[in-house]
């Protein structure tokens, strides 16, 4: 299977589409059926004791499934999240960004189903983990 998408163009579409979060999530490498998101921790992603909270680790694995699916297939901005899966395994380092590798199991013309690891930069163990299915729009005729 071919990239539609490179990291430049996936970077400038978020931007584009989603210009409230693009800031926090950078593209580390993208390969056909994978691709690996940096989420840049910054304070509004902490909970008290200083770690990076669930909902900012559940952002990564979506943002990261959704940008995977789109270097498939080409923007689509309307492909949409509709099942996820999320196991929180061990508390994230302190004050240190995140890094997700996902990979996607199938790809068809309505759905694609993606796994991602989030881990700790600089730290062997995972995280956390997720299943996550994306609708992909029809094609238009």
């Amino acid at each position: 299977m071919e990239l539609k998408m490179d990291a430049g163009a996936l970077e400038a579409f978020l931007a584009s589409a989603f210009p409230q979060v693009c800031d926090d999530f950078k593209i580390v490498s993208v390969a056909p059926m994978a691709l690996t998101v940096r989420l840049v921790v910054a304070e509004k992603h902490l909970r008290p004791g200083g770690t990076v909270s669930g909902p900012s680790m559940f952002a990564l694995a979506d943002v990261s499934v959704y940008l995977a699916t789109l270097a498939m297939i080409g923007p689509q901005a309307l492909a949409v999240t509709t099942n996820i899966s999320m196991d929180f395994m061990r508390k994230p380092a302190a004050g240190v960004d995140l890094l997700c590798e996902t990979r996607l199991l199938k790809l068809g013309r309505a759905l694609a189903v993606g796994d991602c690891l989030i881990y700790s930069d600089g730290v062997e163990a995972p995280v956390a983990r997720a299943s996550m299915t994306y609708a992909i729009p029809p094609a238009r005729v």
